[in-house]
């Protein structure tokens, strides 16, 4: 770089630095001036406003002059809204106004534009001149998918071709250039060095100064119904598709708001770790939830459920269990798009026979049977749909409620209802029966309805015709109050025995589960996956693999829940989702588009789903014209040396390619006893510590052995070591120890498997595990055995680790 580029360079930042701050100095006195007016107009709200309600006239002009005030909030607060954004937007501007510039002459124009890239735009006081264009703007683009020549790029009004002549990059601090680069084909490596060399933070950080072509190519999709992102382990997937979150909402800000956005997280800690990056960006955050949670919503209620970490745990943990080969086949079928198609054909059966139904009971009495229910189910045309016919029930449920409401008001537990009523119950039923007759004696109608009905009682003569009337009201108001929780049982189709209807799904003689299905064959151990699930449904559980099965078969029959407000679904570590989850995420939002986020290579659960393979049973869900498919291979997050030891873990791992960053080999530590291992790696800690580094992660196969590794190194005097469990609610830095399937889609500077014997990890199952927990590491890994190194690492060429 001539000096007297970089000369340029700097006073042309001094001048964009100049404008931020006038800028800056002009809005924050409107900022607080219309911050000041907005909280003063909610505090004087009302005495701006008279509430006369006296004539029709004056409670229209009530309801208007109210309206009226209200409009003025909303405006206020709306515009000191706005403003503050622009304030923010200039303020994170000023910690470093943009990352890269271009140079673009637009075919047939002898104008060269230069254009400068940051987090947001900033226009001179004109409106006419960009000092700064957003990343997202469509010419921005050019910096992420170009090197400098002849380009194009897509605009609302059409594609603009041209030739990029420049394409640089810059490093800023303080108001200073730290770095500058001229890159030729994607964002210089230089840059990228610098930033993957920093420790990890306890939050994910915005890439926009980083973004690959790759992930342009992610973020900027807008066609695509299903995107699926198939990336390694550490190839900025996660990243993109938050960025990608921004894109969507700079593009769409007419239309798309943060709401309508929704990302189901592996866990809750990983929501903590991800929710910086888009108030980073100047958006809010979108939605985000874990499936078990949308899960817990609708089930919880009535069942206990099993979460997806306690599965894993029963897999890793329970082999030599009686039972266990039933349940692994139970959960391999349960998950799968046979069972799908299954229940599709149980439902249709379902249709001509077999519904089951609850009787409806009242004070310790059955007014309306199961038998009968179900023999009106039956009596509606076989060919209205099983949903349509679930609601003509319900109709017909409602009806007979209201006559058998009417026979009730004369049973004797009525007339002992009414002896006990409050003040408050008597005055709504005189109000109501005296309306039209004008003032009337409350306590002297209150003593007259108490005499007839004690009078009536007793058998005496008693002629209050009133008194009469108003029991009569009474009566009806004490029967519809003690109906009400029988009409909302109706209303919710609790009338529906859905856990009978799901458990006679599970009949241990298949010839009869494949004529109630339609299936072709049932899975191996079938006998035991049916006693297995019959005897948890009957203590109230659910487990995991049945959950979304259950839900499913429930919407089949009562009609689909849907949300159409959602327009992005994000699904992150998409390949420890099943089918049948997709399947009803698909269900559940019908309106939006949807981005699956996950690596094959780290399918740690037994439900995994395939997004590796062109031929995904993702693409069905919408078609192949409607679904894109992205592979990452590169990884960024390791150093070389650590990603050529993880990938030769995994079979085919050979295709992952390395992003080069040198570092130190991973070190392997074989030990011959437990206390020396928690001598060493106490000792370890102590070294990467003094090393600098923040985040150092201690990884354990299981919750238990977590447990045992904090336990012991606790005793031995390592202070500041916590414990993370599936209960953690915040990713924090420092020394933690935490199960390998929790530390999925974090990062940590150093990296320590507490066990890798082969008595630990040992089945084949488990190898992702293991390339997994090994993948979560940055700058350093150490790998720790007190017997034989696991099958995985003994297959791995020797110059792969350091010993």
């Amino acid at each position: 770089m001539h000096a007297k580029d970089w000369e340029n360079e700097q006073e042309r930042l001094e001048l964009t630095m100049s404008k931020l701050s006038e800028a800056l100095v002009e809005l924050e006195p409107k900022v607080d001036q219309l911050g000041h007016q907005a909280a003063d107009i909610r505090k004087r709200f009302w005495e701006e406003v008279t509430v006369n309600t006296s004539t029709h006239e004056d409670f229209e002009e009530t309801f208007f002059t109210i309206q009226q005030q209200a409009a003025v909030l909303s405006e206020r607060e709306r515009s000191h809204r706005q403003l503050q954004q622009k304030w923010n937007s200039v303020k994170r501007l000023l910690q470093s106004p943009y990352f890269g510039r271009i140079d673009f002459q637009e075919t047939d124009q002898d104008l060269i534009e230069q254009v400068y890239i940051g987090v947001s735009s900033f226009v001179e006081p004109d409106g006419m001149s960009f000092l700064v264009y957003d990343w997202r703007t469509p010419i921005a683009s050019l910096y992420y998918d170009y090197s400098p020549g002849e380009v194009s790029f897509e605009t609302p009004g059409g594609a603009i071709t041209g030739i990029m002549t420049k394409k640089r990059q810059y490093q800023i601090r303080d108001g200073r250039i730290q770095n500058l680069f001229d890159s030729s084909i994607t964002i210089g490596d230089e840059l990228l060095q610098q930033v993957l060399g920093k420790g990890a933070d306890t939050q994910m950080k915005s890439i926009v100064a980083t973004i690959q072509k790759e992930q342009n190519t992610i973020i900027r999709d807008d066609k695509s119904r299903m995107l699926i992102v198939q990336g390694v382990a550490g190839s900025g997937k996660t990243s993109a598709a938050l960025q990608r979150v921004a894109y969507l909402l700079y593009k769409h800000r007419d239309k798309l708001t943060a709401d309508q956005i929704v990302l189901f997280s592996p866990n809750p800690m990983f929501n903590s770790y991800v929710s910086t990056v888009l108030p980073e960006l100047g958006e809010e955050n979108m939605q985000q939830t874990t499936f078990q949670e949308y899960l817990d919503y609708w089930l919880g209620s009535n069942y206990k459920l099993e979460d997806p970490f306690d599965q894993l745990e029963y897999v890793l943990t329970e082999d030599s269990t009686p039972g266990y080969e039933s349940r692994m086949s139970g959960i391999q079928y349960k998950s799968s798009e046979a069972f799908l198609q299954a229940l599709h054909g149980y439902a249709s059966w379902l249709g001509q026979e077999g519904m089951r139904f609850n009787g409806i009971r009242f004070r310790d009495r059955v007014l309306i049977t199961g038998d009968r229910i179900k023999s009106q189910f039956y009596s509606y045309d076989a060919s209205i749909r099983l949903t349509n016919r679930i609601t003509l029930l319900q109709e017909w449920l409602m009806k007979e409620l209201n006559v058998l409401e009417k026979l009730e008001r004369s049973a004797p537990w009525v007339q002992e209802e009414l002896q006990y009523l409050d003040n408050e119950q008597y005055a709504e039923a005189f109000s109501e029966l005296h309306k039209d007759r004008g003032v009337f004696d409350f306590a002297e109608e209150y003593a007259k309805v108490q005499e007839f009905v004690t009078k009536k009682r007793r058998g005496d003569e008693a002629d209050f015709s009133f008194a009469e009337q108003e029991e009569e009201l009474l009566s009806r108001m004490v029967v519809k109050e003690a109906f009400k929780p029988l009409r909302r049982s109706v209303k919710s189709m609790s009338f529906i025995d859905m856990q009978g209807i799901y458990t006679q799904l599970f009949n241990e003689h298949a010839a009869v589960f494949l004529d109630m299905t339609n299936a072709a064959e049932v899975p191996e151990h079938w006998p035991q996956i049916c006693e297995q699930t019959k005897e948890k449904l009957s203590r109230r559980e659910l487990y995991y693999e049945d959950a979304t099965p259950y839900l499913y078969l429930k919407e089949l029959i009562e009609g689909s829940r849907v949300n159409t407000m959602v327009r992005y679904i994000f699904v992150d570590e998409g390949q420890d989702y099943s089918m049948f989850q997709y399947q009803y995420l698909k269900n559940l939002f019908p309106r939006a588009r949807m981005t699956v986020l996950g690596d094959f290579g780290q399918a740690i659960f037994t439900q995994a789903t395939n997004l590796h393979e062109a031929e995904s049973p993702l693409r069905r869900l919408y078609g192949d014209a409607e679904t894109s498919r992205i592979l990452l291979s590169r990884s960024y997050r390791s150093t070389r040396e650590i990603v050529e030891f993880t990938r030769s873990l995994l079979p085919g791992g050979e295709g992952i390619v390395p992003f080069e960053r040198s570092g130190r080999k991973p070190l392997l530590i074989r030990l011959d006893s437990d206390d020396k291992r928690t001598a060493r790696i106490a000792a370890d800690l102590a070294a990467l510590q003094a090393e600098d580094f923040g985040s150092i992660a201690i990884i354990t196969k299981t919750a238990a052995e977590s447990r045992e590794a904090y336990e012991r190194l606790s005793s031995y005097g390592c202070q500041g070591l916590r414990l993370v469990t599936k209960e953690t609610p915040i990713f924090e830095k420092g020394m933690m120890v935490i199960p390998s399937y929790l530390a999925k889609g974090v990062e940590f500077d150093a990296v320590m498997i507490y066990d890798a014997s082969s008595s630990v990890y040992q089945r084949e199952s488990e190898r992702k595990l293991f390339y997994t927990a090994c993948t979560r590491a940055m700058h350093r890994l150490l790998v720790y055995t007190t017997g034989e190194w696991t099958p995985y690492i003994q297959a791995v060429d020797s110059f792969n680790y350091e010993v």
